[in-house]
C-alpha cells in the first residue's frame, strides 16, 4: 500500500555550534482526549466551554467513598487507536495511581497506566517530502484521567480552578527518540493528529487542548544517535529536557530550534545541562524553567487499590479491527492509483477526512477524479480559505460540484462558463443542469453556428488576418473574439479547429 514512498533513515538536522556540530534528539509524549460524551471513570459531560465546575461528578471532585467506573467506550477508542497504529494490543493492563499534590488535582493522584499500558509498540510513518517519508516508532499509548485548570487571571489577587476537565480520559501517546529535527517533529504530530481524526479517537483540536505535546529534546555530537540504536543506551543521546504542553505546530518547531540552541551553548561553555520541565514562550520565543524533572520513582507510583486489572478478549478487539476506517495512507495510495491524481493533489484531498469524502462526492457524481479533483482543490477550496471558511461550511454541495464537473465532461458547458456557473451555485444554490437550461448557458456545438461566427469575425478584420498568417499564434485573437461573439457559449475545441482552417495555418 506504501510501495510509491522511499523510507530513509532519519536524518539529523545538525546545528553548528561555536566550537563543533550537534545533532537534536527528540521524542513527543502527545496528549489526546479521547473522543466520548462522557469522563474515563464517571458518567460526567466532557462538552467544551461550559460553565466552570458544571460538569463535575462526584468521583471527580473526590468526594469520599466515591468509587471510578471504566468506560468501555473509552478503551474501545484506545484499542481502535493502537490499530491505527499498528501497534500491539494488550489483552491485560492495569491502571496505578501517580500521587502529586496540586490544587486542580483534587485526589492527590492521577490514575494512569505506567507499568502496563493498554497498547505496546507500533510505529507512524511521516512524510518528509514527495514520495518520501519516515517511520517513527511508538513505544507506548496509555489511558489516564485528565486533571483541571487553574486559572489566574480573573482577579490578580486570587486563583479559581475549574474541574470540568477533571477524570477527561487521554491517550498518551510516547515516541521512540527517533525524531531528528524541529520540521520532522511538526510533521509527526501533524500525521498523529490527521489519523486520530480519521480514526474518530480524538478531534485534534489543539486551540481547545485536545491535543497537546509534551516535547523532549537533547543534543548529541554526530554518531551517538547510531550508538544508542545499536546498544539502546539513552546515555549517548545527552540530558533531555521537556518542554510542556505545545499545542500548534509552529510553535513546536519554535521551541525544539530555542532549546537546542540553549542546550548547545550551555555544553559549550563549560556546562551541564539540567534535567528539568521548561515552559515556552512563543511571545519572547524562548523556553523557560518550570521544575527540575520527576523520575518515576518521584511520583510513587503504586497499582490503582480501586480498579482491578483490565482484561479484554482478543474477539472484542477483532470486531474493532472489522470497523477500522480506511486511514490516509491508504486513502492517499488509492486516489492516485484509481483516479490518476499526483501525490500532490491526494496529499491535498486526504489532509482531513472531511475533504476526502467531499471529494468522492463529487466523483460519485460525474465519475471524472481528475476533473474531481482540480474543481475541489482549486475552485472550491481557493473559494473556502478566502472566505475563511471550512469544508463543511461550504454552500456548494458534493451532488452540485459533481454536476458541475459532469456538465463540463459530457460537453454542455465549457470551462469559462461552468466558472459562472460555480459562482451562480456558490452564491444562489440551485442544480446545475437546471441552471443551465433556464439561463441558456448551454454550451454552443452546432459547427454551422460557430462556423458562421468565425466567418464574421475573419470578414471582419483583414489586416489582423495577414499578422495571424504571418505569426500563426496570433491566431489566438480569433478564437478570443469568437468566444466573446458567442458569449462565450461557443466550443472552444471547434472553435481553435475552424479558425485554423479558415486561416490555412
Amino acid at each position: 500500500m506504501l510501495d510509491h514512498l522511499a523510507f530513509e533513515p532519519p536524518k539529523p538536522k545538525v546545528i553548528a555550534g561555536a566550537k563543533a556540530d550537534w545533532e537534536l534528539v527528540i521524542g513527543l509524549e502527545v496528549h489526546a482526549q479521547v473522543s466520548s460524551n462522557a469522563k474515563l471513570f464517571s458518567g460526567a459531560s466532557t462538552t467544551f466551554g461550559a460553565e466552570p465546575n458544571s460538569n463535575v461528578a462526584f468521583v471527580d471532585a473526590a468526594m469520599p467513598g466515591m468509587l471510578p467506573v471504566i468506560n468501555e467506550y473509552c478503551v474501545a477508542q484506545a484499542v481502535r487507536t493502537g490499530l491505527g497504529l499498528k501497534a500491539e494490543i494488550n489483552l491485560r493492563s492495569a491502571f496505578d495511581r501517580k500521587n502529586y499534590f496540586y490544587p486542580d488535582l483534587p485526589q492527590g493522584y492521577q490514575i494512569s497506566q505506567l507499568y502496563h499500558p493498554i497498547v505496546g509498540e507500533g510505529e507512524i510513518i511521516v512524510d518528509m517530502g514527495p514520495g518520501v517519508a519516515r517511520r517513527v516508532r511508538i513505544e507506548r499509548i496509555h489511558l489516564e484521567q485528565d486533571a483541571g485548570k487553574s486559572i489566574h487571571d480573573m482577579d490578580p489577587h486570587m486563583s479559581f480552578v475549574d474541574l470540568n476537565r477533571t477524570g477527561v480520559a487521554l491517550m498518551e501517546i510516547v515516541s521512540r527518540p527517533d525524531i531528528r529535527g524541529p520540521e520532522e517533529a511538526a510533521a509527526y504530530v501533524g500525521k498523529l493528529r490527521q489519523i486520530l481524526r480519521y480514526l474518530g479517537t480524538c478531534d485534534g483540536n489543539m486551540q481547545n487542548g485536545n491535543l497537546r505535546a509534551d516535547v523532549n529534546v537533547s543534543i548529541c555530537k554526530p554518531g551517538a544517535y547510531e550508538k544508542y540504536q545499536e546498544t539502546g543506551d539513552f546515555s549517548h543521546l545527552g540530558t533531555r529536557c521537556e518542554i510542556k504542553n505545545m499545542n500548534s505546530m509552529r510553535f513546536i518547531q519554535a521551541a525544539i530550534e530555542y532549546e537546542a540552541r540553549r542546550q548547545i551553548a550551555i555544553v559549550e561553555d563549560g556546562g551541564e545541562v539540567v534535567q528539568e520541565t521548561r515552559l515556552y514562550d512563543p511571545d519572547k520565543n524562548e523556553t523557560r524553567s518550570m521544575r527540575s524533572k520527576e523520575e518515576a520513582h518521584d511520583y510513587r507510583y503504586f497499582p490503582c487499590p480501586d480498579l482491578l486489572p483490565l482484561e479484554i478478549e482478543q474477539a472484542w478487539v477483532d470486531d474493532i479491527a472489522a470497523t477500522m476506517p480506511e486511514l490516509p495512507d491508504e486513502k492517499k495510495a488509492r486516489f492516485v492509483g484509481d483516479f490518476g491524481l499526483s501525490e500532490y493533489d491526494a496529499s491535498v484531498l486526504t489532509a482531513e477526512v472531511e475533504n476526502a469524502d467531499y471529494f468522492e462526492g463529487v466523483v460519485a457524481v460525474c465519475a471524472d477524479g481528475k476533473g474531481a479533483a482540480n474543481w475541489v482543490i482549486n475552485e472550491l477550496f481557493g473559494r473556502l480559505k478566502k472566505e475563511g471558511h471550512e469544508i463543511g461550511e461550504s454552500p456548494v454541495s458534493p451532488e452540485q460540484l459533481g454536476g458541475i464537473v459532469k456538465l463540463i465532461k459530457s460537453g454542455d458547458i465549457s470551462g469559462k462558463i461552468a466558472k459562472d456557473l460555480f459562482e451562480i451555485v456558490y452564491t444562489e444554490g440551485g442544480d446545475p443542469a437546471e441552471i443551465v437550461e433556464a439561463r441558456g448557458m448551454k454550451q454552443v456545438t452546432d459547427t454551422g453556428a460557430i462556423e458562421k461566427a468565425v466567418d464574421e469575425v475573419i470578414a471582419g478584420n483583414p489586416a489582423q488576418v495577414e499578422k495571424a498568417k504571418q505569426n500563426p499564434k496570433l491566431a489566438g485573437w480569433f478564437v478570443g473574439q469568437v468566444m466573446k461573439a458567442t458569449g462565450g457559449k461557443a466550443n472552444p475545441s471547434a472553435v481553435d479547429a475552424l479558425v485554423k482552417e479558415k486561416l490555412g495555418l
